[in-house]
């Protein structure tokens, strides 16, 4: 894949995975610099890192830690046109194995959707890394997993095309399931496992659930009111300290009630929220004391963000009013 490396990941998930890393590219001939990741997949962050990858010659990209160092790995390595390898160490979002990169500004609002022309060449992941990561990380991807099935269905219904262009077919929505059905039955023990720090089959279950399944059902189905409403929220300053998942879980719960889903889905899954501690309310995003018109900027921001992406055919189908 390449002879002279950069890698770029927080500073957390650097040293969780330096030791075993850096042994290997040695003992393979392969050069590395170490470059931290600022901590916001920006634009300005991502030219900073290509501005680095360019003076090194370096000829691969490796991306360590969370989804936003890993997106910033991707769309660095599409600006050099070089391969990337992904090696997550905490499975807080289906970005390892995708081709995008979620761009915000520097403050943490988001800007845009950068859709790659490819997948990423290699995804490392250890489960053993992932049961010593925060447990927190861990169910916030669940919630980002947890919205995968419901924008899948809702993309289905509304005939939508997927991020590659193409029509959804039978095994996207059926992968999308799949993703939904593990987190219920497996995400409350996989909590468990990682609190303790051992690796179960729930725990792989849920890992697999939250960067594979989550990661090939959002691409190949399309995204739709959960995400969206993640995108409307980042512009209040309250909500930065909480995680990408953690606030599409809650829009997850928002995007049922828009659809006039039944009770026992809306049940269904907010006793899961409630049973691995993923956000069920305002409140437990950081708004319990929002004013209307935060929460009508917040809307507003939503309608920019779906009218230049792949969440434009929910509401497209849907008769909302916001």
């Amino acid at each position: 894949m390449g002879k002279k490396s950069l890698i770029l990941g927080g500073q957390q998930g650097i040293e969780a995975i330096k030791q075993n890393i850096t042994t290997s590219l040695n003992s393979h001939g392969i050069s590395y610099q170490i470059e931290p990741f600022k901590g916001e997949c920006s634009n300005n962050e991502i030219n900073r890192m290509k501005k680095i990858g360019q003076a090194q010659a370096v000829d691969i990209i490796i991306g360590v830690g969370g989804g936003k160092a890993i997106d910033t790995a991707k769309a660095v390595s599409f600006k050099l046109n070089c391969p990337v390898a992904i090696v997550p160490t905490i499975a807080s979002t289906d970005a390892p194995c995708s081709a995008l990169s979620v761009i915000y500004n520097d403050e943490g609002v988001f800007e845009q959707y950068l859709v790659l022309p490819r997948n990423p060449d290699l995804v490392l992941l250890d489960t053993k890394v992932i049961a010593h990561s925060p447990v927190r990380q861990l169910v916030a991807g669940m919630g980002d997993a947890l919205s995968t099935y419901f924008e899948a269905a809702a993309c289905a219904r509304a005939r939508a095309r997927n991020i590659a262009g193409g029509t959804m077919t039978q095994a996207a929505l059926a992968i999308a399931k799949l993703c939904y059905e593990i987190l219920l039955r497996d995400g409350y023990q996989a909590k468990i496992a990682c609190e303790q720090n051992v690796v179960t089959e729930a725990l792989n279950n849920i890992v697999e659930a939250n960067t594979l399944l989550s990661g090939l059902g959002f691409e190949s189905a399309g995204l739709a009111a959960c995400h969206a409403i993640h995108n409307g929220l980042t512009i209040l300053e309250e909500t930065h300290p909480y995680c990408h998942g953690e606030k599409v879980a809650f829009g997850t719960i928002v995007q049922l009630v828009l659809e006039n889903r039944s009770m026992k889905e809306l049940e269904e899954v907010i006793v899961f929220c409630r049973s691995v501690g993923l956000p069920t309310t305002l409140a437990d995003i950081g708004l319990g004391n929002a004013t209307p018109e935060q929460i009508r900027s917040a809307a507003d921001a939503l309608s920019r963000t779906y009218r230049q992406s792949e969440e434009d055919a929910f509401f497209q189908s849907s008769a909302i009013m916001l």
